[in-house]
């Protein structure tokens, strides 16, 4: 009986990713349009919003504004926390300098091509880099959430298999990482090999909160969530309605995981991912018009 309680009221925490969603969009989306769609999610009960980025303008000029809409959200009524992507120490100290902001977002990828196409650094200086956010994130009081990159695979034919990913998670392990998300870059992920990595490393690594950033085509998303949930994973990435991706992966990229999809799937496992149905079916209708008008 006690087991089917616990059971009953598993926890799972659902980030949701406007960023991930906007970034790739060439069309400016005003930035009044992103603050009243991020004030809509965070309505919603999410546990995280990952809502902008402190990067190049270069590289994503989507995102330049992040400042601007962090000023103007209101987050008296919320308690979702709000994650930000940073790709260098710059943007580090710039999202260290508000407050509102819980998790600076890093991708660290373990394929070399993606690492330089993403930050423009090897690996090695990837590392290096790290470890000077980890350490100024600790004294400004934030956390910092890792982004294993290319973690299912790669297209550029750097190497991969699932012992590189454990060799790099007992590396970010020792330099103090406590939040690793596995990202499934390109959409490469399989259900064996998602359900390999979560049931080994979570309990082989139990000081660390492992999450998901799954990618998939609209007929895979459920054997992804159902293998990552089943092995034990309890934080998932989704977008509404799968909207986004990487705009700088090497291939055209299949969308991210649709977060009413996951809801569902959630609602059906008698998990308790705390979205509350009419303030999400608000912010879908916002979403829909947004990426319907934004291209």
């Amino acid at each position: 009986m006690l087991s089917t309680i616990f059971t009953r009221m598993e926890k799972v925490k659902i980030i949701e990713c406007p960023r991930d969603a906007m970034q790739g969009i060439k069309d400016w989306i005003p930035t009044p349009t992103k603050v009243q769609y991020l004030q809509s999610l965070l309505r919603c009960g999410f546990d995280t919003i990952d809502f902008g980025s402190f990067v190049s303008p270069k590289a994503i000029p989507q995102m330049v504004d992040t400042t601007e809409v962090l000023a103007q959200l209101d987050l008296s009524k919320t308690d979702s926390k709000l994650l930000a992507i940073v790709a260098n120490l710059r943007g580090a100290r710039a999202a260290c300098e508000h407050p509102e902001i819980d998790y600076l977002g890093y991708p660290f990828s373990i394929s070399e091509n993606f690492q330089m196409r993403n930050t423009h650094k090897t690996i090695a200086q990837s590392v290096e880099l790290l470890q000077e956010i980890l350490d100024l994130a600790f004294a400004k009081g934030k956390k910092v959430v890792v982004y294993i990159s290319m973690g299912f695979g790669n297209p550029y034919g750097d190497p991969w298999n699932v012992d590189i990913v454990g060799e790099w998670t007992e590396k970010l392990s020792a330099m103090g990482v406590e939040i690793l998300s596995l990202s499934d870059t390109v959409g490469t992920s399989d259900p064996e090999s998602i359900d390999y990595l979560f049931s080994n490393l979570i309990p082989r690594y139990p000081a660390i909160e492992f999450g998901a950033h799954l990618h998939t085509t609209p007929n895979k998303w459920h054997e992804k969530v159902d293998a990552a949930y089943k092995a034990g994973c309890r934080r998932f990435d989704g977008a509404i309605q799968g909207f986004g991706g990487c705009p700088m992966a090497k291939d055209e990229l299949t969308g991210n995981m649709p977060t009413e999809k996951m809801v569902s799937y959630f609602n059906a496992a008698k998990a308790n991912c705390n979205v509350n149905a009419m303030p999400f079916e608000s912010s879908y209708n916002e979403a829909t018009k947004i990426f319907r008008q934004y291209h």
